[in-house]
């Protein structure tokens, strides 16, 4: 079987403080693999894009290329260019990571694994599925019962057993990605949620991996509230449209992967 041709979309809004250290922090054995990083900084109000030019001149072990958006697309919009990107580039597999350090890259293996040998066509990245993990990793206790219970509603109305919705570590099929409505999808926070139901509309396979959870100096820029409302709306849409009208089973999400593992988005 061939090598999959790999691609790390990096995602970053007012990220120079932290842009240079996500990328320095992909592993080194994991850069040979990798056709090629590209950085979409979302318009930002900072030096992230010049941060990254300089970075891409002593990039080394894999091709770095940084793209500036012309107008904030916020995170789906962003988001949705990048995977636009990576089909343009007829890439197999595409991987988002954030660019202000929430996401550990010491561990993207654990979530190329599933995609690389065909058990899965999207993989996320979990801060619950090891009991007591996230509080552990200082996600504040709002959040962490938030994101429970979001979960649990959103769970129920799909028919989908997810650890968790709500962490941005995924990886995906770009093959899975051709097949999902992006232009019709948010540019707003709860995109994740979106891609999520699309996925399982289309039957594909949705794999979960442990991350290890860290909450530190990041800014949330998500306004809680508004989100929640948002990802209940979608999937009771689901409901109420899909699921319930034609009484079809959904693909169950996958178990964590059976592979060693050792993280602000929406919650």
């Amino acid at each position: 079987m061939p090598q999959p041709r790999i691609g790390i979309l990096v995602v970053a809004y007012n990220a120079e403080s932290t842009l240079r250290s996500v990328l320095d922090r992909i592993p080194a054995d994991l850069k040979p693999k990798i056709e090629e990083i590209f950085v979409f900084d979302d318009a930002s109000q900072d030096n992230t894009h010049q941060i990254g030019l300089e970075l891409q001149k002593g990039f080394e072990g894999v091709k770095l290329s940084v793209i500036r958006n012309p107008i904030n697309l916020m995170y789906g919009g962003n988001q949705s260019r990048g995977y636009q990107y990576a089909m343009d580039r007829d890439l197999d597999i595409v991987v988002l990571l954030h660019g202000d350090g929430q996401y550990a890259p010491e561990v993207m293996q654990d979530l190329l694994t599933p995609l690389e040998n065909g058990s899965a066509d999207m993989v996320m990245g979990s801060r619950m599925l090891i009991p007591g993990a996230a509080r552990k990793g200082r996600m504040p206790l709002y959040k962490f019962v938030g994101n429970r219970i979001l979960t649990f509603l959103e769970n129920h109305l799909i028919g989908s057993r997810l650890s968790e919705f709500h962490s941005g570590y995924r990886a995906y099929s770009v093959n899975a990605l051709r097949q999902i409505p992006l232009g019709r999808l948010t540019w707003d926070w709860h995109f994740d949620t979106q891609i999520i139901i699309e996925f399982l509309k289309a039957g594909h396979r949705i794999a979960e991996v442990p991350i290890p959870t860290y909450y530190g100096s990041e800014i949330c820029r998500v306004n809680g509230i508004p989100y929640a409302i948002h990802c209940v709306w979608e999937t009771l849409k689901f409901a109420l449209f899909h699921r319930w009208r034609s009484h079809a089973a959904l693909p169950a999400a996958q178990g964590p992967q059976k592979q060693p593992s050792t993280n602000c988005t929406p919650s």
